[in-house]
């Protein structure tokens, strides 16, 4: 029998624990370990979790700067997709019952997209984002 990758959300789990297991050196030592190899989703990277959120992050090939071009651009994005655009520190694109889907990190190194482990069109939505912002 063939061995099958975890899906995303899978993966992401398999970096989180429990209040049992927050001290045990050796299990974070073992979740370090599959951190370093991470998926990639539409040809993105996957570099990290929100701190917040938990929602894996995937690294744009270029640094953006939000400005009205680019902001309505991602409206764009978000309405093909049937959610809106909430804007904070960041744009959060999030469905019409408020469950956030994506949010656009526009950082002075790069650019991050954090997504939703269990959208099912996570991989369109990312690639959306990125042709739609690409400079």
């Amino acid at each position: 029998m063939e061995a099958t990758e975890p899906s995303l959300g899978q993966y992401v789990a398999s970096l989180k624990t429990s209040k049992a297991l927050v001290r045990d050196r050796e299990a974070f030592l073992e979740r370090c370990r599959r951190k370093y190899q991470t998926p990639s989703l539409a040809g993105f990277p996957m570099v990290g979790l929100g701190g917040s959120c938990g929602k894996p992050a995937f690294l744009l090939p270029f640094v953006i700067r939000f400005d009205r071009d680019t902001v309505l651009a991602l409206e764009a994005v978000a309405e093909r997709f049937g959610m809106y655009v909430e804007y904070g520190a960041y744009p959060h694109l999030k469905l019409p019952d408020e469950t956030e889907i994506a949010a656009v990190q526009d950082w002075t190194n790069a650019t991050l997209v954090f997504l939703r482990p269990s959208y099912e069109h996570k991989e369109e939505l990312l690639a959306a984002v990125a042709e739609a912002l690409k400079p």
